[in-house]
Parts: C-alpha cells; structure tokens; sequence
C-alpha cells in the first residue's frame, strides 16, 4: 500500500510540475551596454577645405589613465560643416564599429550636442530613426563669429523621444559623453 501512496504522490507531482511550466524555454535576451573607447568627430567644411578632427580615445576605460583627447585644428568663422560621428569599441581587434550598431538601433539612441557658453556655433540634425526623431550621427555645424568655448558630445541610450532637444527632457542613460574644447578663428 506504501509503494501505491508514494507512486501515487511522484505521478501527482510530476502533472504539477509539467502544468506550471509556460512552455516556453526561450530565453529572455539581454542588450548588454557597448563598450566605447573612441569618439571620433569630423567636421567637413561645406564647399570643400580641411576637415577637422575631434576625437577622444580612453582604451583603459575607467583605468587610472585619463582620456587622449585631440582637437585638430580651428573651425573658420562663417563657415558651414558636414559633421559625422564615429564610435569604436577599441578594446577588442579588430575594432567594433559601435556606429553601425547605435544607427541599427536608432529608435533607442540619441546624440545631443551641447554649446558651452562663449562659443558662437550652432548645430542641426542630419538622420533621423524610423519615426523620425533625430539620431545625430550626422550634423551641420556652423561657425559664427570669432569665438572660443566648449561643444559636448553625448550619446543616450533609451532616451524619451520626442524631446526637446535637451538632456534634462531626454532622460535615459548616458553611454558616452565628451567634451572638446574649440575655436572659431
């Protein structure tokens, strides 16, 4: 009668057990953080003459060693540019372009680009995602008057879209921000 009982229970428990599953196995997909170690910014004047170069390289990431942040030349006054953005995973060889990987998913990503005080530039967006929110990958910067300042770089993930424009209306998380230190001659 015992071995009857506990038969009885292990058939029970085995129904229980297959009737609570959901059935599905799959497992839930994570979207791990990109790993960022360059920003390369270049700024292609309109009309043709040399492109500038902003970029910053931290392949130590949050090591003891700061960031290589490079500058190379001035921005011309009056003048319009074709900007592009850049962003390698350099910790890995070959180098993971991030780009390819932020444009993919451009409906969870924004670049917003912030003028510090005393800089007379101003920029526009150039891509946008699929709803037509910017993404900012591509730019125009223009120069205005002689002038010097700082322009900041910074990517959200998951930010709110629409917004303003701002980052405080954004939200979301910061993957990358970089602040470079111009001249308009």
């Amino acid at each position: 009668m015992k071995k009857k009982t506990i038969l009885s229970a292990l058939f029970l428990a085995g129904i229980l057990f297959t009737g609570c599953s959901n059935g599905d196995d799959t497992p839930i997909a994570v979207n791990e953080e990109e790993v960022i170690t360059t920003l390369t910014v270049t700024l292609s004047p309109v009309g043709g003459g040399t492109a500038i170069t902003l970029q910053t390289r931290d392949l130590d990431g949050d090591g003891p060693n700061a960031p290589e942040v490079t500058v190379s030349g001035n921005l011309a006054a009056g003048t319009q540019y074709n900007g592009s953005l850049s962003v390698l995973n350099e910790t890995v060889t070959p180098a993971e372009n991030i780009t390819e990987e932020v444009e993919g998913e451009s409906a969870e990503h924004q670049f917003f680009y912030t003028v510090g005080s005393g800089l007379d530039v101003s920029t526009a967006y150039e891509n946008f995602d699929g709803n037509g929110n910017p993404l900012g990958t591509e730019f125009t910067l223009t120069a205005g008057a002689v002038s010097s300042g700082t322009l900041t770089f910074t990517l959200r993930h998951e930010p709110k879209k629409p917004n303003d424009g701002s980052l405080a209306d954004a939200g979301g998380e910061t993957d990358l921000a970089a602040t470079f230190n111009i001249a308009v001659e």
